[in-house]
């Protein structure tokens, strides 16, 4: 499992690229994926394309995400959801938290 970050040229949306298990192995590389990067960050899209995989750890450390950005106010978007992920974040109503593409 791997975790990517890249922050947008204007600095203000950073793209946390997930590879592999999404699982609690992944717990503090997520993390410093969105803590150390700029401040002025104001907008995440947590992209899930390479993800194989997702459990009740990741929805946590999804859920941390969105305390960090700003709790109901965070622009976090979920993208590229396979349909096993997809139907995950749905029975967790996480639709009702996040934008999901």
């Amino acid at each position: 499992m791997t975790v990517s970050a890249t922050l947008a040229s204007n600095g203000r949306e950073l793209t946390i690229k997930i590879h592999g298990r999404f699982d609690f192995s992944a717990h503090q590389e997520f993390r410093d994926a969105y803590e150390h990067n700029d401040s002025n960050v104001n907008s995440y899209i947590v992209d899930l394309s390479g993800a194989s995989y997702l459990d009740s750890s990741a929805l946590g450390m999804l859920l941390l995400l969105r305390d960090y950005a700003g709790g109901d106010q965070a622009d976090i978007r979920l993208t590229n959801c396979n349909d096993d992920i997809r139907k995950i974040l749905t029975i967790s109503n996480f639709e009702q938290l996040f934008i999901i593409q």
